[in-house]
């Protein structure tokens, strides 16, 4: 277990300094967008107090304290579930990258009241018009890597 909690802190760390570099100091809060490469790297400030996509947005501050539990439950069934299966190698560190980015987003919307996003991506004459940050690829990493390597460990 000891991987997993240094991956969540690592992930955890990096996922909220990008997010001060980013919003802070760089001011995208006041700026709204930095074009780094453009199309295919932007930095395009959004609030997203949904979830993907801006889904459920519109649901009210009942909303941030229910998604702030779903993202508790989730990372307390995924360690439950490592611990359970003893769960060794990649399906850790994996673990450990959903959990800290997981971490991430749930600061942000105990301080900010919705998760910072500013990284945008678009390409090959396609307009992308999400932003998202570190937490959500981490998010979303880790999920794949468990399906791939979560293997409970053999008595």
């Amino acid at each position: 277990m000891r991987g997993l909690w240094i991956t969540a802190a690592i992930v955890f760390v990096v996922d909220q300094a990008t997010k001060w570099l980013v919003v802070q100091y760089l001011n995208l809060k006041e700026v709204g967008a930095i074009d780094v490469i453009p199309p295919i790297l932007n930095l395009r400030m959004a609030w997203n107090e949904g979830i993907n996509f801006g889904l459920f947005s519109d649901a009210g501050d009942a909303r941030r304290w229910i998604l702030i539990g779903v993202a508790v439950v989730i990372i307390a069934a995924v360690l439950y579930w490592v611990r359970r299966d003893r769960m060794q190698g990649l399906a850790l560190i994996s673990a450990g990258v959903l959990v800290g980015g997981a971490l991430g987003n749930v600061i942000d919307r105990l301080i900010y009241g919705a998760v910072a996003d500013f990284l945008n991506m678009s390409c090959c004459g396609i307009q992308n018009p999400y932003s998202f940050n570190l937490a959500d690829i981490a998010v979303f990493a880790g999920a794949i890597g468990l399906i791939l390597f979560a293997k409970p460990q053999q008595d």
